[in-house]
């Protein structure tokens, strides 16, 4: 068995170094379910089989000791070395290959459920949706909150809260599954959503804009115009670069891209059932539903809601909308 976990652990290693320096796509959810099925196996294993077989031979050991003993006090010899307790503790000592597994087995089964049915952490990886999100943020996403999904698959088994206008919601991203992203729920099924000269739309009502004092981006080292919009009973903040022009550059071919009018003053688009549209905060510098088209229900994530640390500014720490 050490030869067999030794290739399998090596296996997890491998696939990790491959993942890291880009030589395959990983899949941590995956990675994640296939290491708790691994160590689980093992777990279930040790407590049927192998604890059971050590105790068994501690039992003998004892049984042997025992025998020994009485013959010889048979013989007149009461004084004799005996090694039996250090015996029976290696005896009963797990092996490195079960220490490696099975032992591990609780942690990663632990983790395993939290982040699949509960909460997993994001870190967010670029600016596109400053100043809610900043980049390094680490950000809670609640699993449950738009219903309970199988992991890996993503199936939901039990429905929850319909996502809602002004949402920042993660999902996997439509023209690559494997990645996910993060960005503002700004239209739900059945909205026309109209983004044009800047000002966004919905069915017809424009969501009031309020100017705020100009953001200051430490990364990027300038300021940009930054106001404060309202959907339904969510506030935020949203930034705006005045040097981008108000029309939709290079927008790819998507599913149901019929249902979007693209001009020189922004896009209209109508959401399909069971789709969403997705903006970032950043407006002029994020790539989202504007040019990869709508998210759909499949591909929700979770609702993100908390940032838990900024190594770089602990005051990010905190609940957002």
């Amino acid at each position: 068995m050490s030869s067999i976990t030794a290739i399998v652990l090596a296996m997890f290693i491998g696939y990790g170094a491959a993942w890291y320096f880009g030589v395959v796509e990983g899949n941590f959810a995956l990675l994640l379910f296939l290491a708790t099925l691994v160590t689980g196996i093992y777990w279930v294993a040790e407590r049927v089989y192998f604890l059971p077989q050590r105790r068994l031979a501690v039992a003998t050991l004892e049984a042997s000791a025992l025998r020994r003993q009485g013959e010889l006090a048979k013989m007149g010899i009461s004084q004799v070395d005996d090694h039996t307790v250090e015996t029976k503790n290696r005896l009963l000592m797990q092996p490195w290959w079960l220490d490696w597994t099975a032992g591990l087995f609780p942690v990663i089964v632990v983790v395993f459920l939290l982040r699949s049915f509960l909460f997993e952490p994001f870190k967010i990886p670029s600016g596109s949706m400053i100043p809610t999100l900043l980049i390094n943020d680490l950000i809670l996403v609640n699993k449950f909150h738009y219903g309970v999904r199988l992991p890996v698959i993503n199936t939901k088994l039990l429905d929850n809260h319909s996502p809602e206008r002004g949402d920042v919601m993660v999902f996997r991203y439509p023209p690559k599954p494997s990645l996910d992203y993060i960005k503002r729920v700004v239209g739900v099924p059945g909205d026309e959503v109209a983004y044009l000269n800047k000002k966004l739309t919905i069915n017809g009502k424009s969501l009031t804009k309020t100017p705020l004092p100009d953001f200051f981006d430490e990364d990027a080292l300038r300021y940009a115009k930054q106001f404060e919009e309202v959907s339904g009973s969510k506030k935020y903040r949203l930034l705006n670069d005045e040097d981008r022009p108000a029309f939709i550059p290079g927008a790819d071919d998507f599913p149901f891209k019929q249902n979007c009018r693209y001009s020189s003053e922004g896009v209209v688009c109508k959401v399909p059932e069971g789709h969403y549209f997705m903006m970032g905060d950043n407006r002029d510098n994020s790539l989202d539903s504007r040019y990869w088209g709508f998210v759909p229900e499949k591909n929700i994530v979770g609702k993100a809601f908390f940032v838990w640390m900024n190594f770089g500014n602990l005051k990010r720490i905190g609940s957002f909308q």
